[in-house]
């Protein structure tokens, strides 16, 4: 494994929603993404998902509340919580979750990513 400079990886793709693995350890993927616009709800059953954001501003929808992050702050998701990831403008965010996460968690859309590409 080499490191991993994340300018560079972000400039690697265009792609929105559509997360990038660039790491794993202990069945977990460390994955980019760039997002702007709104998600949809969805939620996880099994597993945690952490939020990143290495640039702009990132707001997670909860049912109860909105959680917005700035760049280098970070979010837990605990599994089973419905959330809905929202971008104004495009954010660059790194997700850490295990391996075995669904893009979108039992919901399937024209946006639910099932391949796990690595940069």
């Amino acid at each position: 494994m080499d490191k991993v400079n994340l300018v560079n990886a972000f400039s690697r793709f265009t792609e929105q929603w559509t997360p990038k693995v660039v790491g794993a350890l202990n069945g977990q993927h460390v994955k980019l993404a760039k997002v702007q616009g709104e998600f949809l709800w969805h939620r996880h059953a099994d597993e945690d998902e952490l939020f990143l954001v290495i640039k702009g501003t990132l707001t997670i929808h909860l049912r109860d509340r909105a959680v917005t992050l700035h760049e280098g702050e970070f979010f837990i998701v605990p599994k089973g919580v419905e959330h809905k990831p929202v971008a104004e403008a495009e954010a660059h965010v790194l997700l850490f979750e295990p391996a075995s996460t669904a893009h979108t968690g039992t919901v399937v859309s024209e946006r639910t990513v099932t391949d796990q590409t690595w940069l």
